[in-house]
């Protein structure tokens, strides 16, 4: 029968800094800069998880993205 995998399925535990769609994608799941990406992987490797890693382990200011709410404060309520 072959190989049903779609051809394009691509591994998501790898960033594929060579490809500006997924650099694009990343960049914006992790919310950083494609510089910031590009020095996270140029220091750990391509793993996503090696990057998150490191992106925290930096403290990289991740940049929000268009439309996204800042984080608030949860309020408490008190019951009566």
């Amino acid at each position: 029968m072959g190989n049903l995998t779609p051809r394009s399925l691509q591994d998501r535990s790898k960033i594929n800094m060579h490809e500006p769609h997924e650099v694009q994608c990343w960049s914006k799941h992790l919310r950083v800069s494609q510089q910031q990406l590009q020095k996270a992987v140029d220091k750990v490797g391509n793993g996503a998880a090696a990057v998150r890693k490191e992106l925290a382990a930096a403290g990289v200011k991740r940049a929000r993205c268009a439309g996204e709410v800042p984080d608030r404060p949860q309020l408490e309520l008190e019951v009566h």
